[in-house]
């Protein structure tokens, strides 16, 4: 008996702002920064595994296929217990992403997280779930049965590390069989609260109001611009910080430009600007987005200070 595996992980790492600064600094506008994604982490292993996933596309095997898939996930919520992690919740869309890749790894007869041609991770799983994401992590397997595969990818540390990672908290199982094996793909993530466009920028509000109060600063008067969340857009149609409608508004106010999954937290490099004594007043413009360098999405942020 034999088992072949391979793990996957990434981290959406928050991207760093740019200041643009009105006419009152002599300033010249910073570049643009923008986050990248760590580099895909993998790890080969060797020993007996077992079966995960959900009903492969037109299986005979369908009822046996959504037990194993069902068992697959009980296992791993068995473990993670054991270890105080939270437990994963099966997602309709990441296992559609994983039942995909089981059969491109069936197709090619191997196992890989990306064959030629194939969108990277985080890719496959935003063409398929709705789910705002800002961790990403694979285990790929081919074993025989799911108690199986579960005891051998608990036995490989880099597979263990992302089935009792704590910060995921959905999955998505595919399965493909050939003969007496199973091709397993287990597609894990840390899925976001889904806000609105009012509560991202009430949430900004608040983290702005707490920094001056940290600062013994006076509160700022908030304050809507028109053209903020047109501003904030175009940085996402562009899939960068910087661009003409922003240039624009940074004639008239102090604008700092970010990208973030976690509008409660100010990027580090937005405390001194805001925290200035002679500001009086803030606008927040925001747009949510997917683009190709944050394909399971981002809040396209301006915050113009006057």
């Amino acid at each position: 008996m034999f088992v072949l595996a391979f793990v996957f992980g990434a981290l959406l790492i928050g991207a760093q702002p740019a200041f643009l600064r009105g006419p009152a600094s002599n300033s010249a506008p910073a570049n643009p920064q923008q986050s990248t994604r760590q580099p895909a982490q993998q790890a080969t292993v060797r020993s007996v595994s077992a079966t995960s996933a959900d009903i492969p596309f037109n299986s005979p095997n369908a009822n046996d296929d959504l037990q194993t898939t069902q068992q697959l996930l009980q296992l791993a919520n068995q473990d993670r217990a054991q270890f105080n992690a939270p437990p994963l919740t099966l997602d309709s869309g990441l296992s559609q992403a994983a039942r995909i890749h089981a059969q491109a790894m069936f197709d090619q007869r191997q196992l890989s997280h990306q064959f030629t041609g194939e969108p990277s991770l985080p890719q496959r799983l935003a063409a398929a779930t709705k789910l705002q994401l800002d961790q990403e992590g694979e285990n790929v397997a081919l074993d025989y049965d799911a108690p199986g595969a579960e005891q051998h990818l608990m036995q490989s540390p880099p597979h263990r590390a992302n089935l009792l990672n704590p910060a995921y908290n959905v999955i998505g199982l595919g399965i493909v069989r050939s003969g007496d094996r199973l091709y397993i793909v287990q597609d894990f993530g840390h899925a976001l609260p889904n806000y609105s466009p009012a509560e991202v920028k009430d949430r900004i509000a608040t983290a702005v109001a707490q920094l001056r109060r940290q600062s013994g600063q006076p509160a700022l008067a908030r304050r809507d611009l028109p053209i903020a969340d047109a501003a904030a857009c175009s940085m996402a149609q562009a899939d960068q910080l910087g661009t003409t409608p922003v240039h624009q508004l940074a004639q008239r106010y102090t604008v700092l430009t970010f990208t973030s999954l976690h509008p409660e937290a100010l990027p580090n490099q937005a405390n001194q600007a805001i925290a200035k004594l002679n500001q009086r007043s803030f606008s927040i413009g925001e747009c949510y987005a997917r683009t190709t360098t944050y394909p399971t999405g981002v809040y396209w942020v301006v915050l113009s200070l006057d």
